[in-house]
């Protein structure tokens, strides 16, 4: 009696599951109900290259795509779990920083590109490394281990015949300190972003690796840092609010690029960040804010393929499946879109080449102390900098450097 018991609901169950009402099994297949709530909620931390959601919102983008936006502050080590969580529903981050937890099921997509260019790897200016194959067996610093410079670095190595998990010794130091590591001989090499690239050139400390800049080398140049991103849930039960709040950003991201100088004014003044609209300027001047759909779509093939070969995500991914898989494409934003997109151009706003080398001094005789490569960004809490017991490691830039500069 009981196998009869047991034959019967099994071939009963198929039957009850097509009538909802009688029993649970129809949640599952139930689709999400499209709401398209005007009210948005837009992550930020509090970084130089966030410019772009604080110029959506004070300028009134949001609002006239007839969004109601809010801003809501989070801290970078719980970001990912925020967005997943629904404690914000889109922002713009880093690529390569949700390239693996997309792999491992987290439900978040990308949108659109917002900027290109800001990591790169460097070696002294008298090194006698020359190309990337010399880096094996070398001690490179990063600003901590799963940095976005920490996981360029592993790409690039990757992609060129180094195995950046047996062949490279990484070493943690805070962003501020690489080029001070670098001039002590405590590494051969560093992997950076900027505005610390361009200050440690500046100084005549370093020089770029061939094939190792983000902004000038081969596939990189026109690939995406920083791209628009949102929660999976939000865009499916809200498309039109999505597709709205990523045009304001995008058309943000034209107006950051036309007017770079009132952008890092702006953003200081409004208490975004803590930091001068010189040092702003300067870390805003050496980012390229030109917005795409399909560069930025094709930015994740790209990236997830070397991440692969770099040993970054698992063996079995498929990398095509992977990057299709994190974009999603929404109505109404498309490359035809932006081009047109119309932006004012700020009196004043803008960076003419005098001005930026005094910028350039002004970054050199205080330091980077709080652009988006800042060491409180960037470093681990649990990585602690193997230099900060060194009375030398508080040397700056003396101030004839600035003059000489």
């Amino acid at each position: 009696m009981k196998m009869k018991t047991l034959v019967s609901l099994a071939v009963c169950a198929p039957l009850l599951c097509m009538v909802p009402w009688l029993t649970g099994c129809g949640k599952k297949t139930t689709t999400t109900e499209v709401v398209n709530s005007k009210k948005v909620k837009i992550g930020y931390i509090g970084l130089t290259c966030e410019a772009p959601l604080y110029t959506a919102y004070e300028k009134g983008f949001f609002k006239e795509e007839g969004l109601e936006p809010e801003l809501v502050k989070c801290s970078w080590a719980a970001y990912k779990d925020n967005l997943a969580l629904g404690s914000y529903d889109i922002t713009h981050h880093l690529t390569m920083y949700f390239l693996k937890p997309i792999e491992q099921g987290l439900n978040v997509r990308f949108l659109g590109g917002v900027h290109t260019g800001c990591l790169r790897v460097q070696t002294g200016v008298n090194s006698p490394i020359k190309k990337i194959q010399d880096l094996k067996g070398k001690r490179i610093g990063v600003p901590g281990m799963g940095t976005p410079p920490f996981v360029f670095a592993n790409r690039v190595l990757g992609a060129n015949g180094v195995d950046p998990s047996t062949e490279i010794e990484w070493k943690v130091f805070p962003a501020g300190e690489l080029g001070l590591a670098l001039t002590k001989g405590e590494v051969d090499a560093v992997a950076n972003a900027e505005p610390i690239g361009t200050l440690l050139i500046a100084d005549g400390r370093a020089r770029n690796i061939p094939g190792m800049d983000q902004a000038t080398d081969g596939a990189y140049a026109n690939e995406y840092c920083c791209e628009i991103i949102a929660n999976g849930k939000w865009i499916d039960a809200n498309p039109d609010t999505a597709a709205r709040a990523t045009r304001a950003i995008l058309r943000a991201t034209v107006w950051v690029q036309q007017n770079p100088r009132a952008a890092a004014q702006m953003a200081v003044e409004k208490k975004y960040l803590a930091s001068t609209v010189e040092l702003n300027t300067v870390a805003l001047s050496r980012l390229k804010y030109i917005p795409s759909v399909a560069l930025a779509e094709q930015s994740l093939y790209t990236a997830a393929k070397e991440m692969k070969e770099a040993k970054m995500l698992a063996p079995t991914t498929d990398t095509d499946a992977l990057a299709k898989k994190a974009f999603r494409h929404l109505d109404g934003v498309t490359d035809d879109w932006i081009k047109t997109v119309k932006v004012e151009t700020v009196p004043g706003g803008q960076v003419d080449r005098d001005q930026e080398l005094k910028l350039i001094a002004e970054l050199l005789l205080h330091g980077p102390q709080s652009d988006c490569c800042a060491r409180e960004i960037y470093d681990q809490p649990d990585q602690a900098a193997p230099n900060l017991a060194d009375p030398d490691a508080k040397d700056r830039l003396k101030k004839n450097l600035v003059t000489k500069q």
